[in-house]
């Protein structure tokens, strides 16, 4: 049964997983593929991201803020998954929630799924991020359409 907690988006788009992947492990990138607008940049960059690692974003919803992430899951070409505090004293009270990608080669290309998955936020926090569910889930189906043009030209 599906948690209320968990938010997907797929999308098949024409590549092989590789150049998707790419773009993932990629922070600086971020703000390339963000079909929300939200991410205004990276404050580390110019590595590929792999399990353990640690990376902060800077964000605008109405506000600047900044984020600290941590990536929690990880296979080459298949999945990444990162989870997001907010930066700083806040930590305690705001964030928590994932982001996943998972990758399935399949013919035709390779089906992405996107997943926003709430089930760690933080009590204080989770309420007014619930809300978000709608907002969420079309900005998610932007981000792979904005992967899918990125990787095939298109």
């Amino acid at each position: 049964m599906p948690s209320r907690d968990v938010v997907s988006v797929q999308r098949l788009i024409p590549a092989a997983p590789e150049p998707i992947f790419d773009l993932l492990v990629d922070p600086a990138g971020h703000t390339r593929i963000d079909g929300g607008g939200s991410v205004r940049g990276a404050r580390s960059g110019g590595r590929r991201l792999t399990l353990g690692d640690r990376f902060g974003m800077d964000m605008k919803i109405g506000a600047p803020y900044s984020t600290s992430n941590t990536v929690i899951e990880y296979e080459a070409n298949r999945r990444i998954a990162w989870q997001t505090l907010a930066g700083g004293v806040l930590s305690r009270f705001v964030g928590g929630r994932i982001w996943r990608y998972e990758l399935e080669p399949v013919d035709g290309g390779t089906l992405v799924t996107e997943s926003w998955d709430i089930s760690q936020e933080a009590a204080f926090s989770k309420p007014a991020v619930r809300r978000m569910e709608g907002m969420t889930r079309r900005n998610m189906a932007s981000t792979l359409e904005r992967i899918d043009e990125l990787v095939t030209g298109g």
